[in-house]
């Protein structure tokens, strides 16, 4: 009789759990789908603001053609021109990347490139806010040396055919003194003496696109009229 009992109170011990373990199992679902619903999505970094640039590259020792290849940094990790850009892209991410610079104060025209389809100077010229990618491109229509590299022979050749400095036809009244310039003479160079030799606007006129070989360009022009301006002060 006392085993009878024992079996029993076996079997409604192991009745039990049977219902109890969909219990637990339905309980731990519910756990389970509170827990998906309290989730919430991760939020972007707010270290992180990401722009993308496709920078022209060519390099005269590959047999591949010219291409836009893209790059994407994080802005807030860089300075505010496109210059910083550039340097940053060179310096962690391709250092084969190619263009010249130097000053980074708007002086000495080095860094001068095509941006977003304008000519322009990359150490003062600020990244675009806007989340489209940007074009760096090398000036237009200028013999690639390689990525943004142009030649610039032809542009100096003709800056120096305009003989760019001052002539007198007569002797100065004090030799070895300076010549005293009055402000009134000196306000009349204002607008031609700022030119830096950039080429950004010679390689932003079609004119000197198609006869670049004959056509000095503004540049060389503007430098023109300022030294014979110049003389006849």
């Amino acid at each position: 009789m006392a085993t009878g009992l024992i079996r029993r109170a076996i079997s409604s011990s192991h009745a039990a759990a049977a219902v109890a373990q969909p219990a637990r199992l339905l309980t731990a679902r519910l756990h389970a789908s509170e827990a998906e619903a309290q989730k919430v999505e991760p939020k972007a970094s707010a270290n992180t603001e990401t722009k993308k640039f496709q920078i022209y590259r060519w390099n005269p020792d590959s047999p591949s053609k010219p291409e836009l290849k893209e790059f994407k940094i994080n802005l807030k990790e860089c300075g505010p021109m496109v210059l910083d850009a550039l340097i940053k892209i060179k310096s962690e991410i391709d250092p084969s990347l190619t263009f010249r610079r130097s000053c980074r104060e708007g002086i000495c025209g080095s860094c001068a490139m095509n941006i977003d389809g304008c000519n322009g100077l990359a150490c003062l010229t600020k990244i675009s806010p806007s989340g489209s990618a940007s074009t760096i491109t090398p000036l237009p229509h200028m013999f690639v040396i390689k990525d943004l590299v142009v030649d610039m022979t032809n542009f100096y050749n003709q800056y120096k055919s305009i003989e760019p400095w001052l002539k007198r036809k007569n002797p100065p009244p004090m030799p070895g003194k300076e010549i005293p310039q009055s402000k009134k003479d000196r306000a009349k160079l204002d607008g031609m003496y700022e030119c830096i030799l950039c080429a950004c606007c010679s390689t932003s006129c079609p004119s000197y696109w198609w006869t670049s070989e004959a056509y000095l360009g503004p540049a060389a022009l503007l430098h023109a009229n300022s030294i014979g301006l110049s003389n006849l002060l």
